[in-house]
C-alpha cells in the first residue's frame, strides 16, 4: 500500500504526537509518595511486590526510600510453603552466618532481624510493613525443608535489598 503526500503525513503527524505523549508521561513531576518500587505509594509509604518461588526471592525492585515500606509477598511456588524474612546486614547475601543444616542463624553475627513472614503457602500474598532505615538489608527463604534436606536459602532464596 502507498501513502499519499497527505495519509503520510497524517500519519507522521499521528505518530509524532503519540511518541510526544510518552516522553511527557515518561518525565513528568513525581509527587513525592510514588516510587519506583512498584509505581504506586500511599501517603508516603512505598510498596514493594516481591515474588519468592523455587529457589529465588525476586522484588520488583532492588531499592525503596528509608521510611515505612510495605511488601506484598507472593508465593508462587509451584510446590514449596516458602517464608519472606528481612535483615539488615552488611553482609553479602551467601554470606549469612548458618546452623549445621545450611539454614540461616537468625541471631548470627552481622544480622539484625527486621521482621518475617513464616509459612507462606503456595498462591497466597501475604502483607509485611516494616520502617527501615537507610543501609543494607537481606531477603531470604530461610525454610529448612527435612524431607528433601534441604535449606531454601543454600538453594538460592536470597537477595540484596538497598534502602536509601
Amino acid at each position: 500500500m502507498v501513502l499519499r503526500p497527505r495519509r503520510r503525513r497524517a500519519a507522521i503527524s499521528v505518530a509524532t504526537v503519540a511518541v510526544l505523549c510518552l516522553v511527557a508521561a515518561a518525565c513528568g513531576d513525581d509527587d513525592g509518595g510514588t516510587t519506583a518500587a512498584t509505581g504506586a505509594a500511599t501517603g508516603g509509604a512505598t510498596t514493594v511486590d516481591v515474588t519468592v518461588q523455587e529457589f529465588a526471592v525476586i522484588p520488583a525492585s532492588s531499592s525503596a526510600p528509608a521510611g515505612d515500606v510495605t511488601f506484598d509477598v507472593t508465593n508462587k511456588g509451584p510446590d514449596d510453603t516458602h517464608e519472606f524474612v528481612v535483615f539488615k546486614t552488611d553482609l553479602a547475601p551467601d554470606a549469612l552466618p548458618t546452623v549445621a543444616d545450611g539454614s540461616v542463624d537468625e541471631e548470627g553475627e552481622g544480622l539484625e532481624l527486621i521482621d518475617e513472614i513464616e509459612d507462606i503457602a503456595v498462591g497466597d500474598t501475604p502483607t509485611l510493613t516494616v520502617s527501615l532505615d537507610a543501609g543494607s538489608y537481606v531477603f531470604i527463604c530461610n525454610i529448612y525443608d527435612k524431607a528433601e534436606k534441604e535449606a531454601h536459602y543454600q538453594e538460592g532464596m536470597r537477595v540484596a535489598f538497598t534502602v536509601e
